[in-house]
């Protein structure tokens, strides 16, 4: 198991695990709302968007991966200029 600080499984919630998934094993729930989705097309991620425009991430499990931690910690420079650019 990784570090305690990049890894959190919660099975008793109600949506676990929130992904269709081979297994259980190995499912992080660290960052259960990802960060990734206001990067939009560069989050890097399997998503598709609704009829309605909306994101959606449902066939992605970045944030659930055992390098999820490391891929989404390497975006946070993109996410900080998104949030400078829009404030």
């Amino acid at each position: 198991m990784k570090e305690n600080h990049s890894y959190f499984q919660n099975k008793n919630c109600e949506y676990f695990p929130c992904h269709k998934v081979k297994s259980t094993d190995y499912f992080n729930c660290l960052f259960c709302y990802c960060p990734l989705y206001a990067l939009g097309e560069n989050c890097g991620g399997n998503f598709t968007y609704t009829e309605k425009k909306i994101k959606d991430c449902s066939n992605c499990l970045i944030p659930h991966s055992e390098n999820g931690y490391e891929y989404i910690n390497s975006k946070f420079p993109e996410i900080s200029a998104l949030a400078k650019k829009n404030k």
